[in-house]
């Protein structure tokens, strides 16, 4: 499911929480005048608005009043009601008695537009009478009436919903057109600092230990939580450290009781007995130094030398081509070259190819050839004529803790060191089909960093 954007989570809100105060605040006024009787007591337009909706043309295009149910209620509140209507044609429409005072204005109608009488015009309020040009049913007409009556809440309503259309709905777009321009660039430079944290998050990595999130030029809401992230990391380089304290220390005091072992077994004599111990004392010996292996890639390293791929295999080779022979192997070695020079770390390195070796003894099938290659184009690889490894799992082979059976007699890190040494050395490792009848795992070498004549072996 898709997140919701921050910035426009703040534009749709405050668009919404702004329409909402703009509508509240007239009706307030309004409720607020309502509850105080001004609109009911004090409108001067009732009996006029009444008398509009109430005036149609006749038969031969006269005036008449139509008895609506606005019109009966305002008779019955106003008995003394009187009024006088007429169009531009001159047709005129009378009732009820009218005030002495305001008949000379009955004569001038056609000198006035619209007009408020009063008896005492010195005092201000609501007037006497009122003299205004409105729209009606039977057209455009004048009305002299008195300011009877009391306004409606039907009126009301309608005269809120045309002032809603005609005043305030415009102030809401033109309120939220603005937000939503507004807004995200106020967002923007809120959220600087965190983008800028975000973007150094995202190049955190397990080995760089110490890297504590920027808090600066943030919201103190966000602040406090980059603030705890950066307690966790800490936390978790602590533990981290603890953690590889204990394998180099563990992988140390193994080392001695190793030895131990190794001296007493060799002097058993020969047979299928001393030979089994003698591979599960070489086990023992490869997992002390991947531990140890752990921990020293843990560590930064300034520079690499150069190293001569050739002779770090056969040293390998060397090492445990006995334990090859013993297990039932032939041993080969194919150099393509004397000298194949790759820039890295020697011990790392041999370690490596040390635990690929390893590996073909242990999964080999105890027949066969193991083969080590190492190519000019910067490769070494290792071979065997076991089972080999199924598709599906030539990447599962190199994850923590995978073993490649469920017999399998080692801890499941040997290949996964491989891949991080070769991480480290920016190469690659890889199960590759290079002929041969089981499995063949290659480590290739970048090609740069290597310089004819400007390099020196160890």
């Amino acid at each position: 499911m898709r997140q919701p954007s921050l910035k426009w989570l703040l534009v749709s809100r405050l668009v919404t929480l702004q329409a909402c105060v703009i509508a509240i605040i007239p009706l307030i006024i309004t409720v607020t005048l309502w509850s105080t009787g001004y609109l009911l007591d004090d409108y001067e337009g009732a009996s006029l608005d009444v008398l509009a909706e109430a005036v149609e043309r006749d038969a031969t295009g006269g005036l008449a009043l139509r008895e609506t149910p606005a019109l009966g209620s305002l008779r019955a509140n106003a008995p003394d009601l009187w009024f006088a209507i007429r169009d531009r044609e001159g047709h005129r429409l009378q009732e009820g008695n009218i005030p002495p005072a305001y008949l000379p204005a009955i004569a001038m109608l056609d000198q006035l537009s619209d007009a408020r009488l009063s008896k005492q015009p010195e005092l201000a309020g609501k007037p006497d009478a009122v003299i205004k040009w409105v729209d009606s049913p039977a057209g455009r007409i004048q009305i002299l009436t008195g300011t009877k009556g009391q306004m409606s809440a039907q009126r009301l309503a309608r005269g809120m919903s045309g002032g809603l259309i005609s005043l305030i709905l415009p102030v809401i777009v033109l309120v939220a057109l603005t937000t939503s321009l507004a807004t995200p660039l106020v967002v923007r430079r809120a959220l600087a600092g965190l983008r800028r944290t975000v973007e150094q998050a995202a190049h955190i990595e397990f080995d760089k230990r110490g890297t504590q999130l920027q808090a600066s030029d943030m919201p103190v809401e966000i602040s406090a939580l980059v603030g705890a992230v950066n307690d966790a990391l800490r936390r978790l380089d602590v533990g981290y450290e603890r953690h590889q304290h204990f394998l180099a220390q563990a992988a140390h005091e193994l080392r001695t009781p190793i030895a131990i072992l190794n001296a007493r077994i060799s002097t058993l004599p020969p047979g299928s007995d001393r030979r089994d111990l003698l591979e599960d004392a070489a086990r023992l010996t490869t997992l002390a130094g991947q531990l140890l292996d752990l921990q020293r890639l843990d560590q930064k390293r300034d520079h690499f030398l150069s190293v001569n791929l050739t002779a770090m295999a056969k040293q390998v080779l060397f090492d445990l081509g006995p334990l090859a022979l013993g297990a039932g192997y032939e041993v080969s070695f194919e150099p393509e070259a004397d000298e194949v020079l790759v820039i890295g770390d020697h011990t790392s390195l041999e370690r490596a190819l040390t635990n690929l070796v390893q590996n073909a003894i242990d999964h080999g099938g105890r027949q066969g050839t193991i083969c080590l290659r190492v190519g000019k184009d910067h490769f070494v690889e290792v071979s065997d004529e076991g089972k080999g490894v199924a598709w599906d799992a030539r990447e599962q082979i190199f994850e923590p803790f995978n073993r490649l059976g469920p017999n399998g007699r080692g801890a499941g890190l040997g290949l996964n060191l491989v891949r991080e040494i070769m991480e480290m050395h920016g190469g690659t490792v890889a199960v590759v089909n290079a002929g041969s009848k089981g499995a063949c795992v290659r480590m290739t070498f970048p090609r740069t960093g290597i310089a004819d004549g400007e390099v020196q072996t160890t």
